[in-house]
């Protein structure tokens, strides 16, 4: 009986080494199709991207308790002019140098999809990963212009949305989409349960402010190209 029960151990033991390992790293489309997954959506023009929204994401995953963010490069924001916006692929290239890490990754989603506004990208992605929990991540800044987008009450009923502080948006809780949604506000304390919140619900992150600003990037990029081409201002010649 002895040498029986000790050959089971064995058995058992042996067993359990040759069980092949799950990986560890997934795909963003193996991801949004596990079950009970909660995944952040960062979506914007990343014209270019920077560390400020590396750090929005970091914060989410972090506090929103999130299994995987990812990072929705826009083809063409409706709101912005395409004059100064980078090539997509470009772009795209820009945010995946940021997502660095498992749980980032950078993605074409809406060029993916065939959708141009934000409500129809979250309503297919709802559709295409129905066991996944989708949370909207976004800046202060567009939680007071959201009022101007296509749809947008239709966003705030769709998923859960966590809004991240920003420089100089102290008070952007006095937009009108904070307004017609306060009562579905939750506390910050809880935001860690808002991916498993039925929308409408949002929470407002008072994050560490980042000081990155694309704008400011592409501002900075444009003043050292006119230097090195020799066409920067100049003080006029004296007489």
């Amino acid at each position: 009986m002895r040498r029986r029960r000790h050959r089971t151990t064995k058995s058992r033991v042996r067993a359990r080494t040759e069980r092949p390992l799950r990986p560890t790293i997934v795909s963003a489309a193996r991801l949004g199709r596990r079950p009970r997954r909660r995944v952040g959506l960062l979506g914007g023009s990343f014209n270019p991207a920077h560390d400020g929204h590396r750090h929005v994401a970091a914060e989410a995953l972090r506090r929103l308790r999130l299994d995987e963010v990812w990072l929705l490069v826009s083809p063409q924001n409706p709101l912005k002019s395409d004059s100064d916006m980078a090539p997509a692929v470009r772009r795209l290239a820009s945010a995946a140098q940021i997502a660095r890490g498992p749980r980032l990754s950078a993605r074409l989603i809406e060029t993916e999809l065939g959708t141009r506004f934000t409500a129809d990208t979250l309503d297919a992605l709802v559709r295409r990963f129905p066991r996944t929990r989708f949370v909207w991540l976004m800046g202060a800044d567009n939680l007071r212009q959201i009022a101007c987008w296509e749809r947008w009450t239709r966003i705030f009923h769709t998923v859960p949305i966590a809004v991240f502080a920003r420089p100089g948006y102290d008070n952007s809780l006095i937009g009108k989409a904070p307004r017609r949604f306060a009562s579905k506000r939750i506390a910050e304390a809880r935001a860690g349960r808002l991916g498993a919140s039925k929308p409408p619900a949002w929470v407002f992150m008072h994050t560490r402010l980042h000081p990155a600003s694309a704008s400011a990037i592409r501002a900075r990029r444009r003043t050292q190209e006119d230097g090195a081409n020799g066409t920067a201002d100049r003080a006029p010649p004296r007489r």
